[in-house]
């Protein structure tokens, strides 16, 4: 296996891993409620102080990423993100499980931007999408395996057993660190001392360090949000919504979930090649008004074949764009500090959007779907505004740090 495709590899694990242990939460949290005697908001903290650690673990984990290594880096986020997860099954009360999700979601905050950095430095620029989207199908395989895993060990062993597969992600690090070198390109970088100057400075204040750069962050942080925010509104609460206004039974609605998530992977695949062929802003600008369009358009769907073809058709657009942002935000940012600025800017993204079922569940208990959905596309167009601020990027020809087997087209 060549160089490129290792770091594929290796990304594509570690977001497997992240998605099912997050997955892992949403199974095991009605047991853990009830063996806590705690209510729902006080459960509902878990997830939100696991979005916190992941905001806290992207930044501190990105600013070592780029001073010390993708690599040596990568692998301790993932064996902190599997003490976390290990540790959640031996907690005896509800302040040690906030613990120890805050510790995983350090962990796992760090283990996306610094993977999404190695892809976007070991390949060549037009086929940078699609390597992207195959990483991101990554978070998919983890719901899928965690949904597997659940319904063998809850009954068998409970939650905490659950838990205790955090351990897998140990070995993973492992393997990771023997059998992946160094991204070329960040070594190339250290060797030709461009580091001194902007470490110096701060890897946070190069993300704000001029106009441009800052309103390019501000904007790729406003895109991210949305992402998060649509995603966790429509998967979260579309269900229950379903449900009531269709007349859906559970298992109606659980086939919904299988349906939209084959259409957000067959999505986020070929965003990749629309990335790759389209170029970004084309890419993101289709999806992002598709986006708009199908999730407003599907609160008027009615019939089972109606709302479970749309969807997938919502999953298919919403969701698709979430391979390109590794992808997007490496893309504006030089070696020295383009881990920062992935873990840092999408983690912004899932700390603040986390937060939006708790908007959608208000509108919905004084609105009506429709209403709903609205909010959602409005979302999409914000998204779209954003977007169009940003500038073309500089092409990797034109950077200090590029590498010659780099392909230096711009495809914006």
């Amino acid at each position: 296996m060549n160089y490129r495709n290792k770091t594929v590899v290796a990304s594509v694990a570690g977001l497997t891993l992240e998605g099912m242990d997050i997955m892992f939460i949403s199974f095991a949290m009605s047991m853990i409620i009830a063996e806590f005697h705690i209510n729902l908001a006080t459960g509902g903290l878990i997830s939100s102080i696991t979005n916190i650690g992941m905001l806290a673990g992207g930044i501190i984990f990105g600013v070592l990423a780029d001073k010390f290594g993708r690599v040596k880096v990568f692998t301790y986020s993932i064996l902190l993100f599997a003490i976390g997860t290990a540790l959640t099954g031996l907690a005896t009360n509800i302040d040690q499980v906030y613990v120890y999700r805050l510790i995983a979601g350090l962990g796992a905050g760090g283990e996306y931007g610094i993977g999404m950095a190695l892809v976007s430095e070991a390949w060549p620029k037009d086929k940078q999408g699609r390597a992207s989207s195959y990483v991101s199908v990554g978070a998919q395989f983890g719901v899928i395996i965690a949904a597997v895993l659940s319904s063998f060990i809850l009954p068998a062993f409970g939650w905490r057993g659950l838990f205790f597969i955090g351990v897998i992600p140990v070995i993973f690090a492992f393997i990771v660190r023997k059998g992946l070198k160094e991204s070329p390109e960040w070594l190339s970088a250290q060797k030709k001392h461009k580091l001194v100057q902007t470490q110096q400075q701060g890897s946070l204040i190069q993300l704000f360090q001029n106009p441009k750069t800052a309103a390019t962050t501000v904007a790729l942080a406003i895109m991210a949000t949305v992402q998060i925010a649509g995603y966790n509104g429509l998967m979260i609460w579309l269900p229950s919504m379903l449900q009531q206004s269709q007349g859906l039974s559970v298992s109606s609605s659980a086939l919904w979930t299988i349906s939209t998530a084959g259409g957000m992977i067959l999505g986020m695949l070929t965003f990749g090649q629309f990335m790759d062929r389209l170029g970004t802003k084309r890419a993101f600008g289709i999806f992002l008004f598709a986006s708009a369009a199908a999730v407003f358009l599907y609160s008027y769907a009615t019939g089972s074949i109606g709302v479970l073809l749309g969807g997938a058709v919502v999953g298919f657009f919403s969701n698709g764009m979430f391979a390109g942002y590794g992808a997007l935000i490496s893309s504006y940012y030089p070696v020295h500090i383009r881990t920062t600025a992935t873990n840092t800017i999408f983690n912004f993204g899932r700390a603040l959007g986390g937060f939006s079922p708790v908007l959608v569940g208000y509108i919905l208990q004084h609105y009506n779907m429709t209403i709903t959905m609205a909010y959602l596309a409005i979302l999409y167009c914000i998204s779209f505004i954003a977007m169009l601020t940003i500038k073309n990027r500089q092409s990797r020809q034109q950077q200090p740090d590029a590498l010659p087997f780099v392909n230096h087209e711009n495809v914006i």
